[in-house]
């Protein structure tokens, strides 16, 4: 992008956590064990300051993300339900809406209002037992103590279920009510390629740029030479002749014919040799 939008603040958060991802990056850590080698709170200082400038290498997908997420935040609410009628009791009973609701407060209440008429009942059943053992009283605040005991117990389970329960229902819809869906899958994609694009086109790279090269990985702006490209020719090599010499094209010149010297050239006449006469 020409123009690439800048870091918002509420993004800063995360982008201190995929820098934090980068730094234990495998080729990072080798790096950083070089001799000579910045820190990795250097690094991290460094990355921070340039938060901007390593962003820009994701522009593209951040713009989208964050036009995304404006538009989701740009829709209006849905409308509240107003109820036409005051809710009953079971309603009120049923649904924590509109303060605390009876359900919560009962489900607290209730453990701790059991277990004292348990204590007292208990206390009072013991004592009467202590002074006549074979009252009848006793023995029927005794049990009655128990079974107090035993519905605080119950109480206090039901209230930790509701709370599981409540727990699980807030954050099914943690995405509020009336959001379009697929313009919230939309943003989450969005987020991850964000995320991704930052990660490889821009921390890594930035990382590096500022650590000695690790074996195996080309420094930042290397790239090998082709030697496939077009108009390269390779020279032409060639062995020596018999006679270390070779043509142009890298053919071994043939010697020429020898030809004996012309002893019967013009003008040569060969001697006259005669054998001995019969006088000697």
């Amino acid at each position: 992008m020409s123009n690439p939008p800048p870091l918002l603040a509420e993004d800063r958060s995360e982008y201190e956590r995929l820098l934090g991802e980068a730094l234990r990056d495998r080729t990072v850590l080798t790096a950083l064990r070089a001799p000579g080698a910045l820190t990795a709170d250097q690094l991290r200082v460094l990355a921070l300051r340039d938060a901007d400038r390593v962003n820009t290498a994701a522009g593209t997908e951040y713009a989208h993300y964050t036009a995304l997420r404006g538009s989701l935040r740009a829709t209006p609410p849905p409308p509240a339900d107003v109820e036409p009628y005051a809710p009953g009791l079971f309603s009120q009973l049923r649904s924590g809406n509109g303060g605390a609701g009876l359900f919560p407060v009962l489900t607290v209440l209730t453990p701790i209002l059991a277990w004292a008429a348990a204590l007292v009942l208990l206390l009072i059943g013991y004592l009467l037992r202590a002074a006549d053992p074979g009252r009848l009283l006793a023995r029927s605040l005794v049990t009655a103590g128990w079974v107090a005991l035993a519905a605080g117990i119950a109480a206090m389970a039901i209230g930790v279920i509701g709370l599981l329960l409540t727990a699980i229902r807030d954050g099914a819809t943690a995405v509020p009510a009336g959001t379009d869906p697929e313009l919230a899958a939309e943003l989450a994609t969005a987020r991850t390629e964000w995320r991704t694009a930052l990660r490889t086109r821009g921390l890594l790279p930035y990382l590096h740029s500022h650590l000695p090269a690790v074996p195996g990985r080309p420094a930042p702006g290397f790239t090998s030479p082709d030697f496939a490209s077009p108009g390269y020719t390779p020279p032409a090599f060639t062995s020596p002749g018999p006679d270390g010499l070779t043509d142009p094209d890298g053919r071994t010149p043939r010697p020429a014919a020898f030809t004996p010297p012309d002893f019967t050239g013009p003008g040569y006449t060969p001697p006259d040799f005669t054998g001995p006469d019969d006088v000697g």
